[in-house]
């Protein structure tokens, strides 16, 4: 939640961290904003956990699609190729 505050001729303006609770914006962190002073609030939504769910939905999506022995052959081969000039001693 980022808050904007104009109070007695200054503005501040600061990101504080908040969570939804019955209608409610509850801070998680104190902040020194006298009562009664009215805000300005824009809200954008954190990404939660990360979970596997995208891996394990994703897991069979090339077959069939590629040749997978070939696809290590390449790899192996393209490890051969040295692109690093020799060192002169």
């Amino acid at each position: 939640m980022t808050v904007t505050l104009a109070t007695k001729g200054k503005n501040m303006s600061g990101t504080f961290r908040a969570r939804m609770k019955r209608g409610h914006l509850e801070l998680l962190e104190n902040v020194n904003i006298p009562e009664d002073t009215e805000v300005s609030v824009t809200i954008s939504e954190t990404p939660g956990e990360r979970s596997a769910d995208g891996l394990r939905r994703s897991a069979g999506g090339w077959k069939g699609l590629i040749d997978a022995d070939a696809l290590i052959e390449d790899i192996y081969n393209d490890r051969l190729v040295s692109t690093r000039p020799v060192p002169r001693l």
